[in-house]
């Protein structure tokens, strides 16, 4: 089975930018992208900041490229998400009953759950009793499970980052449950920090993804200003086959030289044109 984890897309008011970049021409060239070389993955998945102001523009821009994708599409919010603009402009995406944006569905035996962890006003992530509840129901109905969420839920070791990471008070309930239902969680796959990490968190394997637009610097001495830079950004394609996992991460703006050697012992020996 393969997966494609696309993560911050941050689309703004079409022709505004966002970070001295176009979010939606970054976006178009990561779906083109997709169509050409993956269009046989099973789901493509966009885990928040979907729109960067949250603006209802934003999304329906949004809409009009998913309305037009053929490989099925999952999204969840994120920090820079409005909930109630987003639920208004796609009307028919599922919710929880207490109207967060939590959802899941079951593939080949596996239960993938899709997980809010927004509250408003606050860059940080939350995720209360009542969506640990929700969240458990899930577990526990569920022999194998794959978590993808917006926020980390675990401290990355950049102070901050782990500002708005899941905050304290709700990551050690989530951290518990996690705990608890390791044995039958996968994988943890997240966005947020606009860069690949990759770990593991109360016994269960994590990894997150680049953003589409302005990728992180991991300065873990900065105590609280995000460092980033305008690197080439990325997807992660994931590949699931008999309970194992890879990922790849697929630097999709990239325009330069691409070299190709073979895979032969002789094919790696040194040149003579390399010699003194």
């Amino acid at each position: 089975m393969k997966l494609v984890h696309i993560s911050d897309i941050h689309l703004t008011v079409p022709g505004e930018r966002m970070g001295g970049l176009d979010p939606h021409a970054r976006f178009a060239a990561a779906i083109t992208h997709i169509n050409l070389h993956h269009a046989d993955a099973v789901r493509l998945i966009i885990t928040g900041d979907l729109a960067h102001w949250g603006e209802a523009a934003a999304y329906e821009a949004l809409k009009v490229v998913l309305d037009q994708q053929a490989i099925p599409v999952r999204l969840m919010i994120g920090n820079h998400d409005d909930r109630s603009t987003f639920r208004r402009v796609f009307g028919d995406h599922p919710v929880d009953q207490n109207g967060y944006v939590n959802h899941a569905e079951t593939i080949e035996q596996t239960r993938f759950i899709y997980l809010d962890t927004v509250q408003e006003k606050t860059h940080a992530g939350h995720f209360g009793a009542d969506r640990l509840e929700w969240l458990r129901s899930e577990l526990d109905a569920a022999q194998s499970a794959r978590i993808f969420m917006h926020h980390n839920p675990m401290r990355t070791g950049v102070p901050a980052k782990d500002l708005i990471a899941l905050i304290p008070e709700h990551r050690a309930g989530f951290a518990a449950l996690i705990q608890e239902y390791r044995d039958r969680i996968d994988f943890i796959h997240f966005g947020h920090v606009h860069a690949p990490i990759h770990g593991t968190f109360r016994g269960v394997p994590f990894a997150s993804v680049p953003s589409t637009g302005n990728q992180s610097m991991p300065d873990m001495a900065e105590p609280e200003l995000l460092q980033g830079a305008p690197r080439e950004p990325s997807y992660c394609v994931i590949g699931l086959h008999e309970g194992d996992t890879t990922i790849h991460q697929i630097p999709f703006a990239w325009d330069g030289p691409v070299f190709a050697v073979g895979t032969g012992w002789s094919d790696w020996a040194k040149p003579a044109s390399a010699l003194p």
